[in-house]
């Protein structure tokens, strides 16, 4: 089911819910993290690093596209692999290895336990996740190995990032698809599924009613359901922060030369609940960012 059917199914059929949650966080969370790009995530690593290190909970990332496409500000990383990494044709044999290292790197930072590739084409930056689904990624592909992965570990809860119409439609394809593979499961094995996006303070709150076209990706109310603050503090006399996490992790994507630029803005991880989960899950979400307050 690739391509045009795979996207009538995302839009049209109404998901099931999930297992009926118990009402307290799970004591060890699993949590499995659905990112389009090797750097995406970033965006969860207060967050992460709290899930693994003071709840001993295990997180795994799979990863959707190669990371071939991420050329065009590669110009600082040239001097450090020692490669014409701005050069397409040179960034698209190289740059899915070096990624993959960068992935991994910062992962060890946070507490990642396993990756999973699925090396679609990161072609180009797009805002149609629909022209994604259709005709770039192996889209029944994505959803069926995703839903392999979702089985096996036994997730409690799957992350990936907010699909705004206006953002990457890799980013918006890689949500969407694993809404659809945590949906397609039987309904006493699927996850949450949450989408994250940096917030800024002083903005105001952000709201995300959903993405145009796709129903299965609404959020009623349109706010986020919790957050993860990574001004709280940290070490001796509360010096540190968990922003010095999310440095370090972005630090080590040196091939992606904006990544200090746009994955540093927001203080503040926020994480809204889609309604296709059913309501079952809503209250075990909030207790799991109650229990990752700094304690």
């Amino acid at each position: 089911m690739r391509g045009a059917a795979l996207a009538v199914w995302l839009v049209g059929v109404p998901f099931p819910a999930p297992h009926s949650l118990a009402a307290q966080a799970p004591e060890r969370p699993a949590v499995l993290l659905v990112t389009a790009h090797p750097d995406d995530d970033a965006a969860f690593a207060g967050a992460v690093y709290q899930i693994t290190h003071q709840l001993g909970g295990a997180v795994d990332v799979a990863l959707v596209t190669d990371g071939s496409g991420g050329f065009r500000f590669a110009t600082l990383a040239e001097s450090i692999y020692g490669l014409k990494l701005t050069d397409e044709s040179v960034a698209r044999q190289y740059l899915p290895a070096i990624r993959k290292r960068e992935l991994m790197a910062g992962g060890a930072i946070v507490g990642i336990r396993n990756y999973f590739f699925l090396d679609q084409l990161d072609h180009q930056f797009t805002t149609s996740a629909d022209t994604v689904l259709r005709a770039v990624w192996d889209s029944a592909f994505v959803r069926r190995r995703l839903a392999e992965i979702m089985e096996r570990g036994r997730y409690d809860v799957v992350l990936g990032l907010l699909p705004f119409a206006t953002t990457h439609g890799h980013h918006q394809a890689a949500t969407l698809l694993a809404l659809a593979a945590a949906r397609s499961l039987p309904a006493d094995r699927g996850p949450v599924v949450l989408a994250g996006f940096p917030c800024e303070l002083d903005s105001g709150p952000l709201r995300f009613d959903g993405l145009p076209g796709f129903p299965g990706a609404a959020v009623r109310g349109g706010e986020a359901l919790v957050r993860f603050d990574r001004r709280q503090k940290l070490g001796l006399d509360g010096r540190l922060d968990f922003r010095i996490i999310g440095n370090w992790v972005i630090a080590e994507h040196k091939s992606q030369g904006t990544m200090q630029l746009l994955m540093n803005r927001g203080e503040v991880e926020c994480y809204w609940y889609f309604d296709a989960n059913g309501p079952e899950g809503r209250e075990r979400v909030v207790r799991l960012f109650e229990a990752l307050k700094v304690r």
